[in-house]
């Protein structure tokens, strides 16, 4: 039995979760799901007719669904964390990390807090913006090994689909993932894609023909002009031209920035892909399978000396995470996330200055 909580399940990535992981049957009969939000208002109405909603549809396999208001109210062995402000839908406002990070903090120190205080820490699993800031946050109030973030998975989800598009091939023949930060300092790990198929030669000359000679260190600058060029389309409503310009993107710039696309012109969060990629973590955790994945975690030197909460290569088992020890990265590569390490450690310790 593994009990579920849902922090945030009334938004549109809670509710897309909510019924991906019992469409999967990855909560049983059995085990229970708690649906969080806050008391009050339309949070509290539409979890009760979430609740509703999901007992109808899946009444054959439906487990208990219960209802919580408050981070103390959070009982599960594992808790998802959906909640906080997002980007904002309206292409006319900046995207400021930074302003959510400040108006976030608060809402992760609480949930930390509570959780800290159960008998049994946890596993939590974090998907709320800036994802990094939150698992370092939830770390230092839980035992790290038991906080990660799926941002890294569902990066690596969209550079996979991206390769794949190019490639003529489906996505589940392309190995690759995405280390770094969920944002500007992403960083492709291009020496670890192999397309099935492909002999190791055919498979570098691939690479190369696929990147274009561009270099990682410049990937930061490209991903904020690629965004503003693609803001401008959306803002002045030349969508077609702006999916356009997407798609004559780079493989990694296009898993960077078609998100924003999405977020910009459906009306909606990329809420379909994040429940995703949130699922399949969530699986692997019900199972007790081992699985090498990259996700967000605090590292503390751990992996590559890195210190801040970033993406690493970690292998997920029932109890929590490990690092990947064995995973390989160029210097290119490592250069570009020890970058990525400086940029979030610098942003963790001011919004966590802020916060006292």
């Amino acid at each position: 039995m593994v009990d579920v909580a849902i922090v945030g399940a009334a938004g549109a990535c809670g509710r897309q979760l909510a019924a991906q992981l019992l469409q999967r049957h990855t909560i049983l009969p059995s085990d229970r799901l708690q649906l969080v939000g806050h008391s009050g208002g339309a949070s509290e109405h539409e979890l009760w007719g979430l609740r509703s909603d999901l007992e109808d549809a899946f009444a054959d396999r439906a487990p208990q669904v219960e209802l919580a208001f408050d981070p103390d109210g959070v009982d599960a062995d594992l808790v998802v964390m959906l909640a906080g402000r997002t980007v904002s839908l309206d292409p006319g406002e900046p995207v400021d990390r930074a302003g959510l990070a400040a108006h976030n903090a608060a809402l992760f120190r609480d949930y930390a807090v509570a959780l800290a205080r159960r008998p049994e820490p946890p596993i939590v699993v974090v998907q709320s913006n800036p994802v990094e800031l939150g698992v370092r946050i939830l770390a230092e109030h839980l035992p790290p090994e038991r906080v990660l973030g799926a941002a890294a998975w569902s990066d690596t989800l969209r550079f996979r689909r991206e390769l794949a598009a190019d490639l003529g091939v489906s996505r589940r023949d392309v190995a690759a993932f995405v280390l770094g930060e969920h944002g500007d300092h992403l960083v492709p790990v291009w020496s670890a894609v192999d397309v099935r198929g492909l002999g190791p030669t055919a498979g570098v000359d691939l690479v190369h023909r696929v990147r274009g000679g561009r270099r990682l260190a410049d990937l930061p600058d490209e991903v904020v002009r690629a965004r503003t060029d693609l803001l401008d389309l959306v803002r002045s409503e030349r969508v077609a031209e702006a999916w356009s310009f997407v798609q004559g993107l780079p493989a990694d710039l296009r898993a960077a920035v078609k998100p924003y696309f999405t977020n910009f012109t459906s009306g909606r969060t990329t809420e379909v892909a994040t429940a995703h990629a949130v699922a399949d973590l969530v699986d692997a955790f019900v199972a007790g399978v081992w699985w090498a994945v990259p996700a967000q975690v605090w590292v503390r030197g751990l992996w590559q000396d890195l210190q801040a909460a970033i993406a690493v290569p970690v292998v997920v088992a029932q109890n929590g995470w490990v690092p990947a020890l064995d995973v390989q990265v160029s210097a290119e590569e490592l250069e570009a996330l020890r970058a990525a390490d400086r940029a979030l450690g610098q942003a963790q310790e001011r919004s966590l200055h802020n916060m006292q």
